[in-house]
Formats: structure tokens, sequence, C-alpha cells
């Protein structure tokens, strides 16, 4: 069996990927952040991060980490989406 790697994943990105998700949901408000964000670079893009491992993981790893990915899912979108208690006729149906 040949092994295939990721292309775009540097050692650690997961470990990197995880702690940016983690420290962000341990701060208060609706839009997390990390604290070392640069422009062009969002936390969103440590979920990419984790899709691209995701691709190249065993089976049993693989199923370990979608579990955490879906809990991750979750959390940033009830933290992300609008919230239905102050949202406006004006904003109904906007996503920005």
């Amino acid at each position: 069996m040949r092994r295939v790697e990721a292309e775009h994943l540097w050692p650690d990105a997961v470990a990197d990927a995880l702690s940016r998700f983690e420290w962000a949901f341990g701060q208060p408000g609706r839009c997390p952040s990390g604290p070392y964000e640069s422009p062009g670079i969002e936390i969103e893009d440590g979920r990419d991060d984790l899709d691209e491992a995701l691709r190249y993981l065993p089976r049993g790893a693989r199923a370990d980490l979608g579990r955490l990915v879906a809990r991750i899912d979750a959390e940033f979108e009830r933290r992300t989406l609008p919230d239905p208690g102050w949202a406006s006729e004006w904003t109904a149906g906007r996503w920005w």
C-alpha cells in the first residue's frame, strides 16, 4: 500500500487547528476569533486543515477526529448564526 500524505498540512497542523478552536470557544461572545489572527487568516482556516486531515487519516483516527470536528461545527454554528432574538425584519434572510 502506498502512503499518501496531505499536501497542505505541516507537522502539528491538527493540534494547532484544535487549539485555535479551543482558545476561541473559551472566550465570551458570539464571534469567535483567535488571539493571533492576521488579515486573511481566520479561525475558520483551521477547519479547512481539519477537513484535509480527515481525508488522509486511517479509519479509526478519522472517526475520532470526525467526532471532534462535529462538536466544533455545532459550537461554531451556535455562536455565529444570527440570533433570532435580535433579528429584525430587515436582517431576516440576510447573511453577512
